[in-house]
């Protein structure tokens, strides 16, 4: 699904990212600092340790994100993706 927004369409994608204990909020910040299609991060309790919103083009650039620099990051040990289907 594209969204319909300023500066033209963009997909939504929801990361929810399980961390080493302790790490989360190292975590998010670095994410926020290093990857400009973040629109929200947040440490959060639960099931994950952390839920990252991203807005990108296309999907391949969704991938790019999610496999070149998030899932590299050695303190994520297990993520999630949702795309949004309607907003």
């Amino acid at each position: 699904m594209i969204i319909k927004m300023k500066g033209g369409d963009r997909m939504r994608a929801y990361i929810f990212i399980k961390t080493k204990p302790g790490t989360s909020e190292e975590v998010v910040k670095r994410i926020k600092s290093n990857v400009k299609e973040v629109v929200q991060a947040d440490s959060i309790y639960g099931r994950f340790d952390a839920v990252i919103i991203i807005e990108a083009p296309n999907l391949e650039d969704i991938n790019e994100i999610l496999y070149k620099v998030i899932e590299r990051d050695p303190h994520i040990i297990h993520t999630e993706t949702s795309l949004v289907l309607s907003s």
